[in-house]
C-alpha cells in the first residue's frame, strides 16, 4: 500500500467521485477471488472506482470489505459511506483520466510516395464529380426555364 494521502488530495477525490456511477456490486459472496481480479482489472483503466456494498447480504462492513479489497488491490481507500466504497491507486499510464498510448515506431519516408498520388487521384475524383453535377444542374436549370417562358418543351 503507498503512503497516507493527505486530506485535501482526499477530498478532491471525493469530489470527482460524486459523478462516478458504482461498477460492480459486493454481495453476500462478500470479498471473493472474482471481485479481487475485477477491481484489478478496472484499476488498470482508471484511478478513481466507485464500489457499492449491498448492505442487507453483506457478511462484514463496508468498511471492512474496503480494508480488504484495498490491501489486496495495493489501493487506498478515499471514502466509505453507507454501501459506497470510494477506492483509489494511482496510474502512471493514465494523465488526466485518459489511458496513455504508447507511440508507434514511425516509418521511414522518402520523398513523395504514394500518399501523393492517392491524394491527386482523390482529387481528380471529387473535381470530375462536382462539373458532372454543375452540368446536370444546368440542364435541369435551362429545362425548366424553358416549360415555363415558351408553354412547353422546345429545343
Amino acid at each position: 500500500m503507498e503512503e497516507k494521502m493527505t486530506s485535501k488530495r482526499r477530498a478532491e477525490l471525493r469530489g470527482m467521485a460524486n459523478r462516478l456511477e458504482p461498477l460492480f456490486h459486493v454481495g453476500k459472496s462478500g470479498v471473493t477471488p472474482a471481485v479481487i481480479a475485477q477491481t484489478n482489472e478496472v484499476f488498470n483503466t482508471r484511478e478513481l472506482i466507485k464500489i457499492k456494498v449491498l448492505l442487507e447480504s453483506a457478511p462484514e462492513k463496508p468498511r471492512e470489505i474496503a480494508e480488504k479489497i484495498a490491501a489486496e488491490t495495493g489501493s487506498q481507500v478515499v471514502q466509505v459511506i453507507g454501501g459506497s466504497i470510494i477506492l483509489y491507486k494511482e496510474n502512471p499510464d493514465i494523465e488526466n483520466g485518459v489511458v496513455k498510448k504508447k507511440k508507434a515506431p514511425e516509418k521511414k519516408k522518402s520523398g513523395i510516395g504514394k500518399g501523393a498520388k492517392d491524394f491527386k487521384k482523390v482529387y481528380n475524383a471529387k473535381k470530375k464529380r462536382e462539373e458532372e453535377r454543375q452540368a446536370a444542374e444546368r440542364a435541369r436549370y435551362s429545362r425548366s426555364r424553358r416549360r415555363n417562358f415558351n408553354g412547353g418543351y422546345s429545343k
